[in-house]
């Protein structure tokens, strides 16, 4: 088992990361907290599976909201309804919120969480690779609006994370699929060898190293800078692009992780067009060894639209995250015009 501490502003996240954690999660929930009560969120797909076994593990009584599963639920009226649901389970801001699920869950839950009472202590147990590896580490909480992806959050870090990588053995290929795009990630952005861990052939064998390798940058990376004002940023590397395609899909037709893949080769392509290193071909390569799409969809005049209202928008630019050479990640102001003439040029 690994342990990582991410010190914040306000508050200290433990995170937890092994085989079969799942089973520790009150004793590690009654060495950080003294709640009275316990309210836990997860989604249509999750409860069957885990929602039994983690209210039997702890001595009170525990209240729970089950969510729609998908990315069209993560709005606002989702948010109103667990403010409801917690109110009725009288939480106060001594007690715990767990948010058991995958990313949307994750998000959903930290930000109400966040803003209910003006915070309750949250803890995440995610259950997807995608979860585990990025969106439950980082206190990024956030719902989507209309006009895009993440538009409404806060910065609010969970205080334990529980990452158990047996799980990742009972999910589907194409969601397990979905969150090896952040795993490729975090090896173009900072540590290659990551790359190179994926690229054996029995690399489910070495799970909790590879979550671990990917947690552990996440962790540096937000310390660092856990407003997402500087350093933070290079995370985003695929998802400027990747964020415009989910919302050209109406966030239904593409997962995170296809969009996330396809943005990455998308930047790579804009990389070699401003005269940077040329990992095109083995950022599709690896993407398509793990089942992840490579081409858009959807016209590149669509995309540039939706991604006018992206959160890295700075007045006329847009911050890209390129990679150049592998293993480094920079952060690139790109004015809105010549975004527009390199992406739609041929």
């Amino acid at each position: 088992m690994y342990h990582l501490s991410l010190q914040g502003a306000t508050s200290k996240s433990d995170i937890y990361i092994g085989a079969g954690i799942f089973s520790q999660t009150a004793k590690h929930v009654a060495e950080k907290f003294k709640p009275t009560r316990i309210h836990v969120v997860t989604d249509s797909n999750v409860a069957p599976l885990y929602l039994k076994q983690l209210c039997a593990e702890f001595p009170l009584n525990i209240t729970s909201s089950v969510i729609p599963a998908g990315e069209e639920y993560k709005n606002l009226d989702t948010v109103a309804g667990l403010y409801a649901d917690f109110s009725e389970a009288e939480l106060t801001r001594s007690d715990l919120v767990i948010a058991l699920g995958g990313g949307v869950v994750g998000d959903i839950t930290g930000f109400a969480a966040a803003t209910y009472l003006r915070g309750i202590h949250v803890c995440q147990i995610p259950t997807t690779l995608l979860a585990q590896v990025d969106s439950s580490v980082g206190g990024k909480t956030a719902v989507d609006l209309p006009q895009g992806k993440n538009l409404v959050g806060a910065f609010y870090q969970p205080e334990l994370v529980m990452i158990d990588t047996d799980i990742l053995t009972t999910l589907p290929e194409p969601i397990f699929n979905d969150g090896m795009a952040e795993v490729i990630k975090y090896g173009f952005i900072s540590n290659p060898e990551i790359i190179d861990l994926i690229s054996a052939s029995d690399f489910k064998q070495n799970m909790e190293r590879i979550v671990y390798e990917c947690v552990q940058i996440k962790r540096d990376v937000v310390q660092a800078d856990e407003r997402d004002t500087g350093l933070r940023m290079i995370l985003n590397f695929g998802h400027t692009i990747g964020h415009g395609a989910e919302k050209v899909g109406h966030f239904t037709e593409l997962s995170h992780g296809q969009a996330v893949a396809i943005g990455m080769v998308q930047a790579a392509r804009l990389a070699v067009k401003l005269g940077e290193t040329d990992l095109v071909e083995q950022i599709t390569s690896i993407c398509q060894a793990h089942g992840l799409p490579t081409k858009l969809p959807y016209p590149m005049e669509d995309i540039y639209t939706a991604m006018l209202h992206d959160k890295k928008r700075a007045a006329d630019s847009i911050n890209f995250i390129l990679v150049h050479p592998m293993g480094k990640a920079n952060i690139h102001p790109i004015p809105l015009e010549q975004l527009h003439q390199l992406v739609t040029a041929e």
